[in-house]
Formats: C-alpha cells, structure tokens, sequence
C-alpha cells in the first residue's frame, strides 16, 4: 500500500490553533523537558504533527496525556524508550516518527552506528542481550501483538514489572502514532530530512 502523496488532513498553522491545542501541549512535556517542542536551532518542533492534531484539541489532549507518560514518567531509560520508537518507525516505515526520534536519540546517547544498526533489527551484530531483546520484543509485538516467552525472560532479567509493563505500552503508543502519521499524510517539518 502507498502512503499518501500529501497531508490528508491539512495541518492549522498556530495562529489558528484553539486555546485547548496548548493545554494539550501542555500535558504532554512538562515545563523542564528540553528537546519536545525546541527545535536544535530554535522555535517550535513538530509543527506539522502539531497543527494536525490541532483539528481535534480533546483527542490532541487525551492522546498527550497518554504520550506525556512514555516521555516523562516511564520507568524506562531514555535510552530503552528511543530504541523502541525507531524499531517501530522502522518496521511501520514511519519516515516522521523516525526523523523526529533520530534527534531524539541521539539527545540521549545513542550513536549513528546504533541508530543504523536499529533497522537492521535484533540480529545485527553488536547488540548487547539487553538490546536485541528490546528489539526483538517491538518485532514481536508488531507481528504477533504479544512478546514470546523467551524474549519476556531475557527481559525480566533486567527489568522489574513496571518496566515490563511501560515497554508494551510504549510500543503500542508509537504504534498508534505510526498509524496516524501515515494516514493523516504527515509531511515531515522543514528540519527534518531523511536519513
């Protein structure tokens, strides 16, 4: 199936965004977080995602309040988390989900050789177990909707079941974005380009 050749739903731009659109910005990072609405170079990040969802503040809102979690309270590292989005931008070809999480990851520590070696998957040589299991279970979760015994063992070694739970979650979060970037038609934002 081919994506959309534009936006689907045209993305307000801010100075027709609802008042409820910035509470909804609100929730989703608190007022300390630091890479969520900056941009590297300045002024507002995710403007097309934004303006898009801009069209439904109480979804924008609920959704947030939800994303907000993942982002800021997760009990996973920035680290496991940013490995978990780009395996499912990679396995959901979400051009959008993984450029904007590339910045991300590299904000938290991740290097280019291991952002590459995340579309190759868990198999790529160089993964500690940790690693190739986060991977392996966002694979499994995609294509089965549950993570394998086996995986949910080499996992429960070094996470506690808060952990466990928050990682399902999150893929399933970036799942659901993967699915309404590419429906919606999301154009990536002027600052983003392919990598």
């Amino acid at each position: 199936m081919t994506a959309p050749s534009g936006p689907r739903i045209a993305p307000l731009p801010p100075d027709q965004w609802p008042d409820e659109v910035m509470q909804a910005i609100a929730v989703l990072r608190p007022p300390d977080a630091k890479h969520q609405l900056q941009r590297r170079k300045g002024g507002p990040k995710g403007l097309n995602v934004l303006g898009t969802l801009a069209n439904h503040p109480s979804l924008m809102h609920a959704y947030h309040t939800f994303n907000g979690h993942i982002l800021s309270s997760s009990t996973l590292t920035p680290r496991d988390r940013e490995l978990l989005i780009l395996r499912v931008a990679t396995r959901r070809d979400a051009e959008y989900e993984w450029e904007q999480h590339v910045f991300i990851a590299g904000d938290v520590g991740i290097d280019d050789d291991e952002i590459a070696r995340v579309r190759a998957g868990a198999d790529a040589p160089e993964w500690s177990t940790h690693d190739a299991a986060l991977l392996r279970a966002v694979d499994e979760l995609v294509d089965q909707a549950m993570v394998s015994d086996a995986t949910w063992a080499t996992l429960a070694e070094s996470f506690d079941v808060q952990q466990l739970m928050d990682l399902v979650f999150t893929v399933g979060a970036y799942e659901l974005l993967a699915m309404a970037f590419r429906s919606f038609g999301i154009e990536l934002d002027a600052d983003l380009g392919p990598r």
